[in-house]
């Protein structure tokens, strides 16, 4: 694969990536605050509330549903075609969203949101582009730690991004809240030109392809057939709930609480973002060498509970970045360990398909507790913290019913020295 290819398809990933961190803040300020003219002015804060984990949560609802498609489609059609399909369906959704600011319609921005969400499968398909343009085992690695770095680039990126194109205090009077979605739609259409005229195609076998309407859902039963992965499924539901209960609604309750607007907010997404970035790429493997997978998922959910009881408890702004850099930070360890385990509780043969089912649980998570999670802030903005530390709490002790048993110490225990 020539070095070219390997950027456009870097530069897909990080596409992929910025899209929450410039779009969640953004969201944000639109839907909660009245100056905004995006919801009528007298509009309740229950109102507001709703309607944000409405926005929210079609998304997270629309890439659940979309996900196993477009991926299963770039085994059949190919990674380009697939890759394109993604991309233009970006394209259409910041198109339709930037329609949506000037008409100030709450219906074209969930339905720019539904299609975005939708087609957000580039990643795990750049990431089979690189595999299938590997050499051997080490440019595998070399070219996953590539993808890593535009993951990284993404979850930075995107913040900073959208607080600058949006504060009129650093750019001046050209900056709207528009104007991310512009350049965003603009790296895109790059993107797409990199991916037509500078990928191509290494894997040449073709799957036959098979329309099953409810696969999302038959992805899912299958797990009924692998009670090593129902035991890490178990556990890795709540991780989720915190995960995703948190990161939808931290900015919400910045928002909310402290009067943040969608620069404090994009810088919000920027801190979790330099959290993952630095934690995810150097410090997975050498916390990996030294404890136990059981180890860290546990002071994940420790750390977890406190930095939830932390938010709510914190009287001021400033101090809930101390958290918030904490459980992304934690996150960008624990989260490579989990996906370790459900890689080792299954053949290479089901490797896609297990996969399949984090990504599943992620988006089906992110859907409901957004959606949940918006009719709680209407009801008190503390609750879906509560959430986090409740989450964390039973995360610790379904751990330690289900994992224990020796399959699944086989996983997460260090190896024996000899």
């Amino acid at each position: 694969m020539s070095t070219l290819a390997k950027i456009s398809l870097l530069f897909v990933v990080f596409i992929d990536i910025i899209g929450q961190g410039l779009v969640f803040p953004i969201i944000n300020t639109l839907i909660m605050e009245p100056t905004s003219g995006f919801l009528p002015s007298d509009a309740s804060d229950a109102s507001r509330h709703l309607n944000y984990g409405l926005v929210i949560g079609i998304f997270f609802l629309s890439w659940f549903i979309g996900a196993p498609y477009i991926s299963k489609l770039s085994d059949v059609i190919g990674r380009k075609p697939a890759i394109l399909i993604c991309l233009f369906g970006a394209l259409a959704g910041y198109a339709i969203t930037i329609v949506s600011l000037y008409t100030e319609s709450l219906i074209l921005l969930i339905l720019g949101r539904a299609i975005t969400g939708f087609t957000a499968g580039n990643q795990p398909i750049a990431q089979a582009a690189m595999i299938d343009g590997s050499t051997d085992e080490a440019d595998r690695a070399r070219n996953m730690g590539y993808i890593i770095t535009g993951v990284s680039f993404g979850l930075v990126g995107g913040p900073i991004m959208g607080g600058f194109l949006s504060d009129p205090s650093i750019i001046g009077s050209i900056a709207s809240l528009k104007l991310p979605f512009f350049a965003a739609f603009m790296l895109v259409v790059i993107a797409i030109l990199l991916v037509v005229f500078a990928f191509s195609d290494s894997r040449q076998q073709r799957d036959p392809f098979v329309f099953r309407p409810f696969e999302v859902f038959e992805i899912l039963w299958r797990v009924s057939k692998f009670p090593l992965v129902i035991r890490i499924c178990m556990v890795f539901l709540f991780f989720h709930i915190a995960n995703v209960t948190f990161y939808i609604f931290i900015e919400n309750y910045m928002t909310s609480r402290f009067g943040y607007e969608t620069f404090g907010n994009s810088m919000v997404m920027l801190v979790i973002g330099f959290a993952l970035a630095f934690s995810s790429t150097f410090l997975v493997t050498p916390t990996l060498a030294r404890f136990s997978k059981q180890t860290v998922i546990l002071a994940n959910f420790v750390v977890w509970g406190l930095c939830g009881a932390a938010i709510i408890l914190i009287p001021y702004a400033w101090m809930c970045f101390i958290p918030i850099f904490c459980f992304y930070f934690i996150f960008g360890v624990s989260y490579p360990t989990f996906l370790s385990m459900f890689s080792a509780s299954v053949s290479d043969e089901e490797q896609g398909w297990v996969m399949g089912i984090t990504i599943a649980m992620f988006t089906m998570v992110g859907g409901i507790m957004s959606l949940l999670g918006g009719e709680l802030m209407s009801v008190d903005i503390y609750l879906p913290f509560y959430i986090v530390v409740v989450a964390t709490v039973i995360g610790v002790l379904v751990m330690s019913i289900v994992w224990n048993k020796p399959e699944i110490h086989e996983l997460t225990d260090l190896p024996k020295e000899e």
